[in-house]
This record gives C-alpha cells, structure tokens and sequence, in this order.
C-alpha cells in the first residue's frame, strides 16, 4: 500500500486475533498464570473515552505478560443489573431487558473495534439467568451461615429512584446515581453482615499489594475504627439507662448535657414519661425527611429538644439535661452521646443555640486559651476535673477515669467502627431477585437449591414507585414454602447491583460451570488478581464489597485466599469541558467517529500517550492528529526500509541497532512502572532516529533489515 490504509489493517489484524484465539486462556497450563482485569461495565450506553482509556491500559498489560510468556487471563462482561441500566430504559421507553442487551451488543463490537484482547468464551451478564442462577446460590450460603439477614432499620431513600440505597451510595445526602435528595425511612430490609469483617477489612489494607494509597486511606476511613470508652448514663428518677461511647474520657467533666438520636430504642419509654413528649414526637416526625448527610453537616443549625429529663454524670453526679437531636445517629456508636461543648464542635454548636452551660475541662500548657469564641480540641492539661486536674489529657488522664468507671461497674474500654451492615434490598425491578420465601409457619425460607434460578418475571409495568414493581405480578409472588409446603410469599426486594460485581470475577475463571458458581480449586490458582484496573469512584463501593465476599465465602469453604485484588491500578478521570466525562452528564466524546477517522490505533496511542495514566486529563482533539501523523510516519519509514537495496552491513546499521536497544530497555522499564506515556515518547523518539537513518540510506544489510522490521 502507498499510504496507511488504517481501516483495513486495523479489521485485519482484528480478525485474525479474534479467530486465532489470541486472547484464549486455559485455566491449566505448564505457565505462569496471570490475571489482568478490568472492571466490567455498565451497559447503559456506548463507550466513552474513559472506558477507551480503561480498556487501551489493560490490553497494553495483556499483550506485554503475553510476549513475556505468561499465561493471561484477560475477560469482559457486563454488570447489566441495577439503576443506570433500569434509568436507561425508564428514559428511553424500552425495556430494561431488551435496552441491556442492545447496548451490550453494541459495546462488545466497539471494544473489538478498538482492538483490545478479551477472552469472549468467558464473556458473563449479570442480568443472565446463567449467572444470576449463582448470585442467588451464594446468597443462600451467605443466609445459611448467618451472613445475610432482614430486619427495621433507618435506612436512606432515593427520592427519584423510590428504592433504599446503602450508606456507600449516599454522596453528600444525594443519590450516587441521579443526584436526588436522599430522605430517612424506617424499613424492613435485607443485609450482608460486612460489619463482622471490619477488623479483618481493616487490617487487610496492610497486607494488600501495590494499591494507591488513596484507596486504601478512603477504605480506612470508611471503616472507621475508633478505640474508646462505653458507660452507662442513668436517666434521674427513673429506672432507664442507655450508653454513650467514647474517645475523649479525659472531657468527662466537661459534660453539660446528653443527647439522643431520634431514633434511639429507649426514645419510646422517653416519650411516656417526658413533660415535652408532644414536641418532641412532631421533633421525631421532621427529623425523618431530612438526609444523613444533612444531619451531620456542619453548615446547618443544630437543632433538638429537651425532654425535661437529667441525667448523672457518672465522674461527679452533676445532674445535666438529657435532649433529643438529629445531629445525632442512631447507626453511629450507640446512637447516644455524652455533649462535651468545650471541646467538641458539633456539641458546641449546639449549646450556642440552646444557650446551653459550657464548660472548659482541658486547656494548653501555657494557660492562654479560652473558649470563648471556639472550642478548644487540641491536647492539653485538665482543669476543673476534680482529682485529675493538671494531668495531661488523652492517655494518662484517660487512663485513670477509665480506672475509676471499670472500678464501678460503670464502663468498659471497647473498640467501635462506622462500617455499618451492607445494604442490599433494592425496591426496583431490574435486578437479581432475592431467593427467599416468607412462610407463615416457617418464616423467612431460603428457595432450595435446585430450583434456582429464580426467575425475574418479564413485566411491562416496571417503573419506579413506593413498593417493587415484583409485587405486582401475582405468578411471582405467589409460591409454595420450600419446607412445609403451604401457600406462601416470595421476596419482592431485588439484589443490590454491587452484589453481582462483588464476584463476578470468581466465575470468569469457570464461566462454563454448570454445577457450581466456580470450582474452588480454580480460584486458589488464580487468585488474587495480579493486576485490577478501574476508577477510583470504586475505592469504598465495588472494592470493599468484593472483599468482605471473598472472606465470607472463604469463611463457608468455598475458596481458600483472603484477598481478591493483589495489585489495583486507578486510571485518572478523563473531562471534556471541566468535568468528568459520563453518560450521565451528557458531555462524552465518542470514539466511533475517531475509529472512522484516525483509526483505533490512532485513538490508543493518544489515550496512552496524553498524561500519566493515574492522572486527570482534558480531552484534546489536536492531540489524536499528532498520534495519527506518527503512524502514518512509521509506515512511510517502513514502505522505505523495504525499497532499499540490500548490501552488507557497515557502522550505520549498527549505530540504527544501538539506538533500537536502548529504546526497548527503556521502553521495558516504563512498561513496568505503568509510565505509558514516557514509553510512546520512547517510541516517538526511536521512529526519529529511523527517519534520519533512511534519510541518507540507500542500501541496507539483511541482517539489519530483519531486526528493525522484528523490533519495530
């Protein structure tokens, strides 16, 4: 060819990858295994170029273990259930099904498009009975080991989406999907016991391989561990108690008054006895719309109520009011607080506007600060502490108070965490249906085994309201109890989405299993993946949810690792006018247009070559025309090298060779560190030094000629 002709080489050399089986993998094999992965996406539109950026990454990893001599792992597939799917369809008027499975038709010939290497023969969706058959299966296991359990609680309620969402999908008090004010309900749901992993969750960090360390710091502090005091307050007069907890014991002086969450268990034996019982039920009624994130923001006036009670300061038996606040939360330590207003903010706040005693029991070291304008949180000294004035505050004073409660029976050290209970019923029709039957006689049954999947009927009238569109279909609902066999209830809740994501990597290595979810001995090879790839909007959702699942079913004996992931790469976002580039903001840069007009390898190349991959950059039309000028110059110096005559080789052919050695060491290294960008520089750099070589070439040796073609 004259000119490079993109378009028919690119579907050549497609071609034959996809029916040479390039991509293939076999489970079993003489070598060394390795398994790269990309996250798997939602199929609720086209690709866009973060995915093109997410996906060019993993196949440059593939291909370089592949020429390395690894055996690679490398699937796709789809997380097809869940909101951005269902929203989709709702917004366009087709259903969710069928709106799926277009759209992933649709991505999997764009990512054959762009040229990356995936195993297809492992290809799963999370909306096929296939799969979600297996989803249902290890949620049962989870039910019989104690690991998934339903019950009342508070939960967050999507306004726009009308279904609960989990505390993780709750971005400053809006849906983490559609951006809608997200209300309080008290609902009877489904939950995964994560919070039992915490410790595990926590300490896991440590032991995790190359993981930024952003991720790690956001899944630490989700989690949440806090190591303090729990000791009962007494209301006065009564024969009610409850507890607070505690990391500051050395501000216990310094309480002036008690708070109650709104939702706090006792609160019903408060409202029989309290003077304000009336304001405080309407107080209970208001604090239901507002959000979690409202509550607890800093910005907003506190605000609450007096129940007209005391209670006993258990250091001095100084009596202090007892009130009922929202900046207070019931899934949050004991739902009760001992106010501290001289060295807590929050508490602060509060008696500014309640005109409340504040008191200061800690100062610094030179005396000089007051509380007047502020509270003071910093180390210090005790003052106004009784016996432990002028011991330092924090261990030393804290130590001795813990003392004198232990010694009474009135507190105990005790380690706290906010990772609360995951979540997972979704009040929404397109998702995996919770396999459980509610007996009357029986109770909650799990579905048995062999009648799995349970199917997810195919409704017309699928769209979001107050209960799940599952409770309309009568076929469904109505079932018989897989224990005793009376006429009996199905569960109308579906799954969570991330549920389906939090394993669906364990069936890609035994996608064909018709037996089982994965053989275990299968995943013992493989796992951990060695390298992970996908945003950072996953740290605390997708990622903390996948391994809390793989210590659960390690826990059950299904698998013997501990971790999922041994290495995580975080690709930074890619913005088109300021902000990132989503389906859901409206401002994506489609990439079929660049295939039809610079080639996949044009678009590649520029996605590598833009910025750091770990970096945030702005899309920049000119730069995809500086990546397609290189190429079409590679193939001009090509289409020279084989018109030169052949002669033997003399010290320019050498000096050529030289260059090429270096290039690949360098190039070698960068690969290694993730550095894509400095290794197309590389590239860059090396297609200049041909170009000056065959400038002045008219002949070239043979022995030459083959090592250029071979390592160029």
């Amino acid at each position: 060819m004259d000119s490079y002709d993109f378009k028919n080489l690119e579907s050549k050399w497609q071609a034959q990858w996809d029916t040479s089986g390039l991509a293939s993998c076999e489970v079993n094999s003489s070598k060394t295994n390795f398994y790269n992965l990309c996250m798997y996406p939602y199929p609720s539109g086209d690709l866009h170029m973060g995915h093109i950026r997410n996906y060019t990454i993993g196949d440059v990893i593939t291909r370089y273990k592949q020429k390395n001599g690894f055996n690679v792992m490398s699937p796709m597939g789809w997380d097809s259930f869940g909101l951005p799917a269902e929203n989709a369809a709702i917004k366009t008027g087709i259903h969710p099904k069928k709106f799926t499975e277009e759209r992933i038709s649709n991505m999997r010939e764009q990512i054959k498009r762009l040229g990356s290497l995936y195993d297809w023969d492992r290809e799963v969706a999370a909306h096929d009975s296939d799969y979600y058959r297996w989803t249902q299966y290890l949620f049962i296991k989870l039910f019989e080991n104690d690991l998934a359990y339903k019950e009342d609680a508070p939960v967050n309620w999507c306004t726009s989406c009308k279904t609960v969402l989990a505390n993780e999908q709750v971005i400053e008090g809006c849906c983490e999907r559609c951006d809608a004010d997200v209300e309080q309900k008290n609902l009877n749901q489904w939950f995964f016991k994560i919070s039992e992993y915490s410790e595990e969750l926590l300490q896991g960090l440590d032991a995790i391989g190359d993981w930024p360390s952003n991720v790690k710091a956001m899944q630490e502090n989700w989690i949440g561990k806090s190591q303090g005091v729990e000791f009962s307050l007494n209301v006065l007069d009564t024969d009610l108690n409850f507890n607070v907890f505690t990391t500051r014991l050395d501000t216990l002086y310094g309480m002036t008054f008690a708070v109650l969450a709104p939702e706090h268990s006792i609160i019903n034996k408060i409202l029989d006895i309290s003077p304000n019982s009336d304001e405080i039920k309407e107080y209970i009624l208001n604090s239901k719309s507002k959000s979690e994130f409202e509550r607890m923001s800093i910005s907003k006036k506190k605000t609450g109520i007096d129940t007209g009670l005391f209670v006993s300061n258990p250091i001095n038996d100084e009596k202090v009011p007892l009130w009922v606040a929202d900046y207070v939360l019931v899934n949050y330590g004991t739902g009760a607080i001992m106010a501290v207003p001289g060295h807590d903010e929050r508490d602060y706040e509060f008696a500014k506007v309640y005109d409340l005693n504040i008191l200061q029991v800690i100062i610094d070291e030179n005396h000089s600060i007051n509380i007047d304008d502020e509270p003071f949180t910093d180390r210090g000294i005790l003052i106004n502490s009784g016996e432990y004035n002028n011991l330092k505050s924090h261990d030393e004073s804290s130590e001795e108070i813990l003392k004198y409660l232990t010694k009474n029976g009135i507190g105990e050290k005790k380690t706290t965490f906010r990772l609360r209970d995951w979540l997972i019923s979704r009040q929404r029709y397109w998702g995996c249906p919770i396999p459980v039957i509610n007996c009357s006689k029986c109770g909650l049954v799990a579905e048995s085994l062999e009648k799995l999947p349970v199917l997810l009927p195919e409704i017309d009238d699928y769209k979001n309201s107050e209960d799940s569109p599952l409770a309309k279909s009568k076929e469904f609902v109505n079932t018989s109890c897989p224990k005793c066999g009376i006429e009996s209830i199905r569960e109308t809740d579906t799954m969570d989405t991330f549920v389906d994501s939090s394993w669906y990597f364990l069936r890609f290595l035994d996608s064909n299993n018709t037996n089982l979810p994965f053989d275990k001995e299968i995943i013992n090879d493989w796992l951990p993946i060695n390298q992970y790839i996908g945003g950072v909007e996953h740290a605390i959702l997708h990622l903390l949810y996948s391994r809390f699942f793989v210590k659960a079913l390690r826990d059950i004996g299904m698998l013997d690792v501990s971790e999922p992931f041994h290495n995580l790469f975080s690709q930074g976002m890619i913005n088109f006018g300021g902000t990132k580039m989503s389906k859901s903001k409206g401002n994506v840069v489609d990439p079929e247009s660049y295939f039809a007009t610079h080639g996949a390898d044009a678009l590649r190349l520029y996605i590598l070559f833009m910025a750091p991959p770990s970096d945030g950059v702005e899309w920049n039309d000119g730069g995809i025309e500086g990546t397609k000028r290189f190429l079409n110059k590679v193939w001009d110096n090509f289409e020279k090298l084989f018109s030169l005559e052949i002669t033997n080789q003399h010290e320019v052919d050498l000096e050529i060779i030289r260059k090429i050695n270096q290039s690949i060491y360098s190039i070698t290294k960068h690969l290694d560190k993730f550095e894509f960008n400095t290794a197309v520089s590389d590239l860059m750099k090396i297609n200049i030094e041909l170009t000056n070589y065959l400038s002045s070439a008219s002949t070239i040796s043979v022995e030459t000629k083959e090592y250029i073609t071979f390592n160029i």
